[in-house]
């Protein structure tokens, strides 16, 4: 996935209704009068939210007669899962040098009180 897809999920998953959009779909594909209905927010609202979600990747939307169901696309929640995973694990490596260096360095003994 490149950078700009990454950008995008992250900048629509920024949102606390679109991450409940994203949730409910998880469970499995809804309508868009579906989705609406926990939210006290306005249909051309939630158009707007499924916009920004489906213009990222994280959903698609098909037809099907009368209704527009939403489908949630594994890949760019994959890829940003992968990307927070090899953060995670860049950054406790450097947690577990700090601290293996702050043990060394309690561990020194302290020259207090050498004159020079």
């Amino acid at each position: 996935m490149t950078g700009d897809r990454l950008d995008a999920a992250f900048m629509a998953l920024a949102d606390p209704t679109r991450r409940a959009i994203v949730a409910r779909l998880a469970r499995g594909d809804a309508t868009v009068t579906e989705l609406a209905e926990p939210f006290s927010i306005s249909m051309p609202a939630i158009s707007k939210h499924l916009k920004v979600l489906e213009r990222s990747g994280l959903i698609t939307r098909s037809r099907q007669a009368q209704t527009r169901p939403c489908h949630l696309e594994r890949e760019p929640l994959d890829a940003a899962i992968d990307w927070i995973e090899t953060s995670r694990q860049l950054w406790n490596a450097r947690f577990d040098k700090l601290e293996a260096h702050l043990h060394a360095v309690q561990a020194t003994p302290s020259k207090k009180g050498t004159s020079r």
